[in-house]
């Protein structure tokens, strides 16, 4: 089939690249990065414009927002009418904005999170810091482009004195990059810009006298360093600590309640809410009680702690640890520079841009404003030689067909001045008019010496530049929301979680299918044997006794070892649950071993090889559900014993299936973290049958069996001592057949 004549063959590859670039292109410069004049995106710029232009001034009446919303997306923007509403209502919402340009009537969102209302219930005009974000527009100091459809104009940059882009912040997501940038104190920023402009050379260091940090508009506290803070200045990358404010409120009783009263920018406070009830209804945070949003006009979220005795602290660290009352909010200063350029700027370059824009516009407003007056001029010289000959110039146009080329050539006038005399009023002829024009004409030609001067003096320009932002900060300047204050690393130390659980009792029952449960209290030894289990199943090993703050190893054949915490295990109301949907267990791996650890305990590890070593209850302990590898395995070996060895301890006793007992030096082994160990004790036939750690002083005792519950002892274990890694002799008379040590 032959193309036809609009149709290009080109290789598909190229055609979607192509195609694409553009996309991203339009994407980064015409949607989501704000530009560093004015601190806006398109949609907000064109959003402000339309209001301007349908006269929603601060002093006048609201329109509704479907008419700005009509306007925004018929004229200039022309995307869905949702998006345009959402970006109207952000510009509207004082907790997202430090300074709101858009006057909002109606519902308009809260902090909760509740959207707003649709915008054909919503009214809504101008803030002065619009009208100021758009003064000088009528000036000459901005260009225009065409709409997309060519048939209005729109502003390219609002010439505005307001430094709003870091004032307001912006946020966005582009293709292949992103921007994020907090708000910022006006009256700050206005003082570091004039810092920079009598001090061109000025640091960013030196610029954070001024500018300390970012300004939320929902407050709250910066915690981190100064240099954390200048080292993001100076890169446009890194991201701030916000934490909530919270202050401790004392009742009658001795009792105490966390009030927050500020929460961190962008977090929703109904989210949050729920988000500590969720801690407190998983028993995650013991030590808080209740929860409560009080808040009416002012923020207000109370919270109770368990009892008076909790600490304050540790409450509230633990809070910023496991919610939203602290954050992390990043800083991308990546924005459109005066060539719509993308790229990441410093607090320095940043306001150094913007200064440089407002130079330009003061001269480009001087320069309209001097044409402007020049052509003023010009007609008042003409109004003027009009009256010096003013009998002349009535009788010309009394008799003549053709008054105007007539004057132009007896008085040397020029085309404007001439159709200007010509469409004079009468009234206009009379003496006091002649005085005021020569006023007029005086004033005009001081102020045009005056900006001629402003306009060749770079040192003028600026002393009027830093005039100008006086005068905008005596308008607008207010209050810092946010405070500044380091809190070091140290005061982030690890919390002890365990101190937040309720400390009871329990006794961990496991049994041969791996079936875990915890009991309250301690049971007795006598009461193992009325525990049920499903049927085919029965106990194993022993039930351990435990705290619901301990920490429990599960220690599996593979050599690889796990960690429960007693206050997660099932309650001991029917059979329990099975240990491997808490733990990735392999189906087909036996338990080894179950105990109590805590992460100052030393262990044993032994397989059935004969190969052991010693370990810290520190590297056996693991955070996840997939545990951590602790013993290398040699083919067909499985790790045999994992034992806590009892302070004081300084020996060894290793018995084989070939029941030869073998006792050496604890010093003997060494400590590892992970490994296959080294040979305990040296096996012909069979492997190792068990092996514990004793005190040489008190010998070794064994169970003798039966119910007589009676014990053996062997004080001297001379016969057995030698060097590990031998093979040992015959256990002694008595030794329990199933070579394993009990009653240690």
């Amino acid at each position: 089939m032959q193309p036809s004549e609009t149709e290009i063959e080109v290789p598909f590859d190229a055609a979607l690249s192509e195609r694409y670039l553009v996309y991203a292109l339009s994407t980064i410069t015409a949607r989501s990065l704000p530009d560093v004049r004015d601190g806006l995106k398109p949609v907000h710029r064109r959003l402000l414009w339309a209001m301007r232009l349908l006269r929603l001034d601060p002093t006048g009446a609201y329109k509704k927002s479907a008419r700005v919303v009509g306007d925004v997306i018929g004229k200039y923007h022309p995307h869905g009418d949702q998006s345009v509403y959402d970006a109207m209502v952000r510009l509207a919402q004082s907790f997202a904005l430090r300074y709101p340009l858009v006057d909002g009537q109606g519902n308009f969102g809260n902090i909760d999170g509740d959207n707003a209302a649709a915008y054909r219930y919503t009214e809504a005009r101008l803030t002065a810091i619009a009208t100021q974000l758009m003064a000088g527009l009528d000036e000459g100091t901005v260009d225009f482009k065409p709409t997309y459809n060519g048939e209005e104009e729109e502003p390219e940059v609002f010439p505005g004195l307001f430094p709003n882009l870091l004032a307001n912040g912006a946020s966005g997501i582009a293709v292949g990059m992103a921007t994020s940038i907090p708000p910022h104190n006006v009256g700050e920023l206005i003082d570091a810009a004039m810092h920079l402009i009598d001090n061109p050379g000025a640091e960013t260091r030196d610029l954070m006298d001024f500018v300390a940090g970012p300004d939320f508009p929902t407050g709250g506290l910066v915690v981190d360093a100064r240099e954390t803070i200048l080292a993001a200045y100076e890169s446009g990358r890194g991201s701030f600590r916000l934490r909530a404010r919270a202050t401790q409120e004392k009742e009658k009783g001795g009792g105490w309640d966390l009030v927050v009263t500020e929460i961190p920018y962008g977090v929703q406070k109904a989210k949050l809410i729920e988000q500590i009830a969720e801690l407190i209804g998983n028993k995650k945070l013991p030590i808080l009680a209740d929860v409560r949003d009080e808040s009416a006009e002012d923020l207000r979220i109370v919270l109770e702690p368990r009892s008076r005795t909790v600490d304050p602290a540790l409450l509230l660290e633990s809070l910023y640890r496991l919610t939203d009352l602290e954050i992390r909010f990043p800083l991308n200063l990546n924005v459109l520079d005066q060539h719509r350029t993308p790229g990441v700027m410093g607090l320095k370059s940043c306001l150094t841009a913007w200064l440089s824009f407002q130079i330009e516009v003061l001269l480009n407003r001087s320069r309209t404003r001097i044409a402007k007056i020049e052509d003023r001029l010009e007609l008042l010289d003409g109004f003027l030689i009009a009256y010096l000959n003013l009998d002349r110039v009535i009788e010309i146009i009394r008799t003549e067909d053709e008054p105007k080329a007539v004057m132009m050539a007896e008085f040397g006038l020029t085309d404007r001045q001439a159709e200007a005399i010509l469409n004079m009023r009468l009234r206009s002829l009379r003496k006091l008019e002649e005085m005021e024009i020569a006023k007029e004409r005086s004033s005009l030609a001081k102020e045009r010496e005056e900006l001629l001067a402003l306009v060749e003096s770079p040192r003028k320009q600026r002393n009027r530049l830093k005039k100008d932002l006086e005068g905008v900060k005596a308008k607008f300047a207010d209050a810092r929301r946010t405070t500044i204050e380091e809190k070091p690393l140290a005061a982030r130390a690890e919390i002890d979680w365990s101190a937040m659980i309720e400390k009871e009792p329990i006794t961990v029952i496991l049994s041969a299918r791996g079936w875990i449960r915890a009991m309250k209290g301690h049971l007795a030894a006598e009461e193992f044997a009325t525990l049920k289990f499903r049927e085919g199943d029965e106990l194993w090993g022993r039930p351990i006794h435990a705290q619901t703050t301990d920490r429990i190893l599960i220690a599996g054949e593979n050599g690889r070892v796990y960690t429960l915490t007693g206050d997660k295990l099932p309650g001991g109301r029917g059979f329990g649950e099975p240990v491997r949907l808490s733990l990735d267990l392999p189906a087909e791996v036996e338990i080894a071993a179950m105990l109590v650890v805590k992460p100052a305990s030393r262990l044993l590890a032994a397989s059935s090889d004969g190969r052991g070593f010693v370990t810290s209850g520190e590297a056996v302990l693991a955070e996840t559900r997939k545990g951590k590898q602790l013993m290398n395995l040699r083919p067909d070996a499985k790790l045999q014993v994992l034992r806590l060895i009892p302070e004081g301890a300084d020996a060894v006793a290793v018995i084989g299936d070939n029941r030869k007992l073998l006792v050496f030096n604890l010093a003997e082994l060494p400590e590892m973290g992970r490994g296959s160990g080294i040979q305990l004790q040296r096996y012909r036939d069979g492997g190792l049958a068990d092996v514990t750690v004793l005190t040489m002083t008190d010998g070794l005792s064994w169970s003798m069996g039966g119910d007589s519950g009676r014990t053996r002892s062997e004080s001297d274990l001379t016969p057995w001592r030698a060097i590990r890694g031998a093979s040992g002799r015959m256990a002694p008379l008595g030794f329990p057949r199933s070579n394993k040590f009990q009653g240690e």
